[in-house]
């Protein structure tokens, strides 16, 4: 009979095998400090207990500001494949306005959506509406490398989309 492994066994058990020996008397804290790993960018992720989505590894990008019509952000975006990062898409109330990036949301993988302190964790997302002001809070990590954007339906204008590359 062939034994079969699960994606989760092997990741388990490639971990056990590289991880650091803990000598006696060798607290917590050096282990988890020795089992950090170099990511890409020349980061280093913590990755204890939360792994990958340590709050230690997570980037916070500057908010994506809705208007009438308008989409303000810093620039473009650029993002490390496997990189864990928070946005804010703020809307101020001026007019009923939605954003959607098909191609951005099918580059990465959404952990949760907050909305007023409510945590919504999707399986995909096609667009985010606001009718009201607000601000939703998006945290995901990067997966695809390219470029993609998040924009206001519709909308195909520079002053209408945010630029996002994945590395």
């Amino acid at each position: 009979m062939k034994k079969t492994m699960t994606l989760a066994a092997m990741i388990l058990a490639a971990t056990a095998a590289t991880a650091p020996a803990q000598a006696e008397g060798e607290d917590d804290e050096a282990v988890t400090e020795a089992a950090a790993a170099p990511a890409a960018g020349g980061r280093t992720l913590n990755l204890g207990f939360a792994g990958l989505m340590d709050r230690a590894n997570r980037t916070d990008l500057a908010p994506i500001n809705l208007s009438a019509g308008v989409l303000n952000s810093d620039g473009a975006y650029t993002l490390q494949s496997g990189g864990f990062y928070r946005i804010d898409i703020v809307s101020d109330g001026t007019q009923e306005i939605a954003v959607e990036g098909p191609g951005f949301f099918r580059s990465v993988w959404v952990n949760e959506i907050v909305i007023n302190d409510l945590e919504v964790r999707p399986l995909g997302v096609d667009s985010i509406e606001f009718d009201d002001a607000g601000t939703v809070t998006m945290s995901f990590i990067a997966i695809v490398p390219g470029q993609s954007d998040i924009r206001i339906r519709g909308a195909s204008g520079d002053t209408q989309r945010a630029l996002f590359t994945i590395e």
